[in-house]
Formats: C-alpha cells, sequence, structure tokens
C-alpha cells in the first residue's frame, strides 16, 4: 500500500506551480490589493505589504475595506526583506503578476528564498484577464481557504452592472479617460483594452477614449496637451498616493479611479456604482 497523503491543502497558481499544506493555511501575508480581495472573501490576512511604488505606510487608496489598523503592514519594494516576512509567521503567501509569471512587489532574489519556507500562491491581474476572470480566480482560492462570495455580493454586481449599462447608453458620446498624472508636464494615459476594470467599462457601454499608438504596453506616457486634444467628458484619475499632481483636464468631470482594485465582486460593485453616477 501507498503512503497516506500528508496534503489537506492544494490550489495551483497562475504560473501553473502547485502550493500545498497538510492543513488549510490561515495565517495568510499578502500583497495590499491581494489582501482587500480575500478580506472581502471573509479572509483576514495576517500581514499585507506594497510595491516598489509604496513607501513606508499602506497605501489607502487600494487597501479597500482592510482595517489597516488592525493589520500588520509589512513594507515594500526594496524595504520589504525576507525576514520581515517570515516574523508574520505566514503559512502563505499571496501575490500578484501583470504576467510571464514574474511576482509583483517582492525582489526577486526575496521571493525565490520565501518560497523555499513557505508556500506562494500567484495571482494574474494582468492584461490577458478579464476583470471577471481575475476575481472567479479569487473567488478559487478564498473557497479553498473557507471563504467566498457572499450571495449578497453577487446580487449586488449584477445589479451594478445592469444599472451601468442603463447609463452608459442613455450618456452615449460620452467620453471617458483613465490617466495617472506623473506631474506638471507629464501623464500616463491607460490602454483601456489592457486594463480589466477599464476594459470592463467598456464592455458594459462605457465610451472609453483610447490613447495614441506608441510605446508602453498599458501606458501611453505623454502630456496634459495631450489629455486636452483627446477632449475627454470624463476623466478617472489614478487616486494612490504615488500618482503626481493632477494638471488640467478642462471641462471633464473628475473621478477618482484605483488601478489596483480589489477582486470582489463588492469592490467591482461600487466601483461600477461610482462610474455609473458620474455618467447620470
Amino acid at each position: 500500500m501507498g503512503e497516506p497523503s500528508t496534503t489537506a491543502w492544494e490550489f495551483t497558481d497562475d504560473r501553473g506551480h502547485r502550493a500545498s499544506a497538510s492543513t488549510t493555511p490561515e495565517r495568510v501575508v499578502a500583497y495590499i490589493q491581494a489582501g482587500a480581495s480575500l478580506w472581502d472573501l471573509g479572509i483576514r490576512p495576517v500581514g499585507i505589504f506594497g510595491s516598489f511604488h509604496d513607501g513606508e505606510r499602506p497605501d489607502a487608496a487600494k487597501s479597500g475595506a482592510l482595517p489597516l489598523d488592525e493589520i500588520a503592514y509589512l513594507g515594500a519594494g526594496a524595504g520589504l526583506g525576507l525576514d520581515d516576512v517570515l516574523a508574520a509567521r505566514p503559512d502563505l503567501v499571496v501575490a500578484l503578476t501583470y504576467g510571464g509569471g514574474q511576482v509583483y512587489g517582492i525582489e526577486p532574489d526575496t521571493a525565490k528564498h520565501l518560497e523555499e519556507h513557505v508556500p506562494i500562491v500567484v495571482i494574474d491581474v494582468g492584461q490577458g484577464r478579464t476583470l471577471g476572470g481575475v476575481r472567479e480566480r479569487f473567488a478559487e482560492l478564498g473557497r479553498s481557504l473557507g471563504g467566498g462570495e457572499s450571495a449578497r455580493a453577487l446580487d449586488e454586481l449584477a445589479r451594478a452592472e445592469r444599472e451601468l449599462g442603463v447609463a452608459a447608453r442613455a450618456a452615449r458620446g460620452v467620453r471617458v479617460l483613465a490617466l495617472s498624472p506623473a506631474g506638471a508636464d507629464a501623464v500616463h494615459l491607460a490602454r483601456p483594452t489592457k486594463w480589466p476594470d477599464l476594459s470592463a467599462l467598456g464592455g458594459l457601454g462605457v465610451g472609453m477614449v483610447a490613447p495614441p499608438e506608441g510605446p508602453g504596453a498599458n501606458w501611453f506616457t505623454g502630456t496634459w496637451r495631450d489629455v486636452a486634444e483627446l477632449a475627454p467628458d470624463m476623466v478617472l484619475v489614478d487616486a494612490r498616493v504615488n500618482a503626481g499632481a493632477r494638471g488640467e483636464v478642462g471641462r471633464a468631470v473628475v473621478v477618482g479611479w484605483n488601478p489596483e482594485i480589489a477582486a470582489s465582486a463588492c469592490a467591482h460593485a461600487r466601483f461600477f456604482d461610482q462610474v455609473s453616477v458620474a455618467l447620470r
């Protein structure tokens, strides 16, 4: 007879790596966006970390409903070391990738050595995924950890999608541009088909404006004059702490935008509602 299995929990991530443990993980450390996603699914992280764009404090713009005063912030980017993560005694680390399997927000050597100590699950949130696809991957992970989407959250998402579709049809011709300020002389203009949340808006009928062709997979880096030439009626402006000061957007309605939105039904419902209100 073969040896009895010692694996009670396992999950294959978007790198194709199988994470496993003898018991279901309970002490989860996560990248802040992943932590916000898990929180909405009923999973409470013991620690979160930021990216190379973040500083000594967690960015409230991308923390979702996380109680930041109750969950340890372990650092960000080059300031996040192996010992910082292991000090939280995690039995699982949840990180993100924007494609290619590269772990986002952790130094490559740190990520390599971390995986020698604790299982890491990496979820792809890049341009190859739909918003619903990202949400479902987190829902799968949440279910494996004992959480999941509530029926109420799913109902709210369905309602928000319907109402956004109605608002978009009523506002046909309204031009919506998403951007991230980079200072007085520069701005990053989002390519809407490359961002799952912006692509979802377009799929629901919102008139998303694409920047000019050129370098940059997700962004076109230009000037505020480019914004004026595109003549948007509404501007979704990056609300994260690392974004620069906003330049002139003319007569456009300005709406805050978190490019690192939590991957959950309730977070997406709130985002769609925000856009619906602005369109109306």
